[in-house]
């Protein structure tokens, strides 16, 4: 199998995948997996695709991650990921991710700050008088 190379993107963190045959080896900016995402939760929405397909422990993954906070950037990698499975197989993996929701990017950012207010829809406090 040759090298294959997919982007996610949540929020502001961009994840770059590159994904290669191997035992399971996820490999984050040089890090493991385990120490690069400490808590459990991230490290299970990180797996969420390849447990959903059966193909934890099939291949190596390799992740460039870049921006955002912990969680925007465990999102991130979950949509490479997914991508990814798809430019592998297609077929066998596409409609089982797209149910899930694993292929949908979430489109949400942060709304950006006005100017003479305090945030982005707060306001200062109005004194009539």
């Amino acid at each position: 199998m040759e090298l294959i190379n997919a982007l996610g993107r949540r929020k502001s963190a961009v994840a770059r995948v590159y994904v290669n045959s191997g035992k399971g080896n996820i490999t984050i900016n040089d890090r493991p997996l385990e120490v690069y995402f400490k808590a459990e939760t991230l490290q299970y929405i990180v797996k969420q695709a390849l447990e959903l397909t059966n193909t934890i422990g099939m291949f190596d993954i390799k992740v460039n991650l870049d921006g955002g906070g912990y969680k925007g950037q465990a999102e991130a990698l979950r949509l490479a990921i997914a991508r990814a499975l798809c430019k592998i197989d297609a077929e066998q993996y596409r409609p089982v991710l797209k149910s899930n929701g694993f292929l949908t990017r979430d489109p949400r950012e942060v709304e950006r700050k006005k100017p003479g207010q305090p945030g982005a829809r707060k306001r200062f406090q109005f004194s009539k008088r």
